[in-house]
């Protein structure tokens, strides 16, 4: 089940281990990302509180992590090969996992019917 968040965030569950990233539409907004700062393993994060750091070409963005739970991995092939963000930003571009603290978060977050309507 995948979600998405107003500030162009997307969570993939598996159980209670979400993957999140950025949408296709956050990236082309963005423009090309040239760096990425990524939260470390066992960090607490909080639903809509600073996950990550998006730096492109035009700006630095902050990645907003759409549920709270704690970081279990990172996509350690970012720092090297940022260029999936770019190619790839809903699959091999993902930021982060998380265990998530509460499942019931989910529930206020979109559809992507209702994340592509929110786009207008």
């Amino acid at each position: 089940m995948k979600r998405y968040t107003e500030s162009h965030e997307w969570i993939e569950l598996e159980g209670p281990i979400g993957t999140i990233g950025v949408t296709a539409y956050a990236k082309q907004e963005l423009g090309d990302i040239v760096y990425v700062e990524l939260p470390y393993v066992g960090k607490k994060v909080f639903k809509g509180g600073e996950a990550a750091v998006l730096e492109s070409t035009k700006a630095a963005s902050d990645v907003y992590s759409p549920v709270s739970g704690t970081i279990l991995e990172v996509n350690d092939q970012l720092s090297t090969e940022v260029q999936k963000i770019n190619d790839s930003p809903e699959k091999e571009g993902w930021l982060f996992k998380v265990q998530l603290d509460n499942l019931e978060e989910v529930a206020s977050l979109m559809t992507w019917e209702e994340y592509q309507k929110s786009l207008g």
